[in-house]
């Protein structure tokens, strides 16, 4: 094998592959004033010397109200169009083959406050399973959900296999796949 071929081959393999990507967004008043997004993404590493791990982020309101990682130190972010890119120190080298659960949570307010609302996931790494998911407060339950795939142009309806109440009162909308498209942005739309 060529030695250019064998480059390029391993720059199209990347930093790091996502074993689970898994989020929640967690409405905590009716008016949408208030949010918590928890997301954990299983990381194995598919490179060695690797210093820095890559979050993102967009969408309406104050979305930085607040901002945590572990592990690692979030030391920079920079917005690129409607996105923000997070550039996290892990503080340690990680080498090929170490797997790593990074837990990143944000608290967003005024983000959630008309009748249609929507988040994201995009795709930047190969991944294995993905699982999004919406937690409605008891007074303003999800109406209507539908799971957008930007990049195929498609458009499906989630309907109540999807949604569960909660013991506590909360509705629940879910969607999980271990079909996850490289480079697709999935979007989960509800009216509520």
């Amino acid at each position: 094998m060529r030695l250019t071929t064998w480059i390029g081959r391993r720059s199209e393999q990347g930093i790091y592959e996502i074993l689970h990507y898994d989020s929640t967004l967690e409405l905590l008043d009716p008016n949408g004033d208030t949010a918590i997004f928890h997301k954990r993404q299983q990381v194995r590493f598919l490179q060695d010397n690797v210093l820095a791990f890559e979050d993102y982020a967009w969408g309406d309101g104050n979305i930085f109200a607040d901002y945590r990682c572990a592990p690692g130190v979030a030391v920079d972010r920079y917005q690129d169009g409607d996105r923000w890119n997070i550039l996290i120190s892990l503080r340690e080298t990680k080498s090929r083959g170490d797997i790593t659960d990074f837990h990143l949570e944000r608290t967003i307010q005024a983000g959630f406050t008309q009748h249609e609302e929507w988040y994201q996931a995009e795709i930047r790494h190969p991944t294995q399973r993905l699982r999004m998911a919406v937690i409605f407060p008891p007074e303003r339950p999800c109406q209507r959900a539908t799971l957008q795939e930007r990049k195929h142009n498609r458009t499906r309806v989630l309907g109540p296999a999807c949604l569960q109440q909660l013991p506590d009162g909360r509705q629940l909308l879910e969607f999980e796949t271990t079909h996850v498209r490289y480079l697709e942005i999935y979007t989960l739309r509800w009216t509520w």
